[in-house]
């Protein structure tokens, strides 16, 4: 019983979450900032998008040849048609109900390519972690080249300069400390977590085995870079962000990336974010709503759109099997 109201709560939690931030977004913006937020996203010059939801698409078809190099030392090559199916086909799922696309894909690969869900599932893994060391690499590069500028906004906000070193120092230490105590500790929690944080980093290190780790890595390089630039095109949809930096816009870039994890894709929360984080450089709320609402619209709809398709086709391709 408790199991199934969990479950009820992760799946409907984020969507209730967003539907909420979206209502909200809606009633803190006054009427006319809400016409000058129509009139952008009406107006969006539909060439930059549809160079955004290319790029978009060139991410998918990149990520399916990329999913190959990590089956291939276990013995699996499916085929690349089918590997572009599955992975639409999962982030459509991910729009309804937050992370089932992880387990489609294992279930699709297994059920189509014969390969052992938790064979398929264990790269998926690897593949969620590179990524995330991905995503970690741009915001440490965000925070590089624009330092000054955001100590300096969260300076006006009332943030200490000291106060937050004394914060990430304390946790630097206290994740060290929580190391040591894990790694020296023999209890079953202990056990787990060791054996889960080997099978991370045995998963990033498997790259540097792998026949084609040159591919892997040129293949993660350009899904990042086309995600950048997927972003950065959309500056040309509202006339007060087209001067803004690639290095300004991988602020805001990084603000929508962590907001698209807490509610389904985005909803509700990824105009705010990046909104919040153009504002650092001085955009309005209103420019910055509607890039914010242009970027995720566009990709929302790539998604849903090819997701839905891919969804019909992918049991008609393989009807055989």
């Amino acid at each position: 019983m408790k199991s199934s109201i969990k479950k009820t709560l992760k799946t409907f939690l984020p969507i209730l979450l967003g539907v909420f931030l979206v209502w909200y977004s809606y009633y803190v913006t006054s009427e006319e900032d809400r016409l000058e937020i129509i009139h952008y996203i009406k107006n969006a010059d539909l060439f930059w998008v549809a160079i955004s939801v290319f790029l978009g698409i060139l991410t998918h078809l990149s990520r399916a040849i990329r999913w190959n190099y990590l089956l291939e030392p276990l013995g699996y090559k499916p085929k690349l048609f089918n590997n572009i199916l599955i992975i639409l086909t999962a982030y459509f799922t991910n729009l309804g109900i937050p992370r089932s696309g992880e387990i489609l894909r294992a279930t699709a690969l297994a059920t189509y390519e014969h390969v052992p869900f938790e064979k398929g599932f264990g790269t998926i893994v690897t593949e969620r972690v590179i990524d995330l060391v991905m995503l970690f690499l741009i915001v440490g590069i965000a925070l590089f080249l624009q330092t000054e500028i955001i100590w300096g906004f969260l300076e006006q906000k009332g943030f200490n300069l000291a106060l937050l070193s004394i914060l990430l120092g304390s946790a630097i230490l206290g994740m060290a400390l929580m190391m040591y105590v894990v790694k020296k500790s023999k209890s079953k929690l202990a056990t787990k977590l060791k054996s889960f944080l080997k099978g991370l980093l045995d998963g990033i290190l498997s790259i540097f085995k792998m026949k084609n780790k040159w591919s892997f890595v040129f293949h993660t390089l350009f899904i990042w870079l086309a995600y950048i630039a997927m972003f950065w095109v959309i500056k040309y949809t509202v006339s007060e962000t087209m001067d803004l930096s690639v290095s300004q816009l991988l602020v805001a870039f990084v603000a929508g990336a962590f907001a698209m994890s807490a509610t389904n894709g985005g909803i509700g929360i990824y105009p705010i974010a990046v909104s919040s984080a153009l504002a650092i450089f001085g955009i309005s709320k209103v420019s910055g709503d509607a890039f914010g609402w242009i970027m995720w619209i566009s990709q929302t709809l790539m998604v849903v759109v090819f997701g839905a398709i891919s969804f019909l086709i992918l049991p008609l391709w393989n009807r055989n099997k």
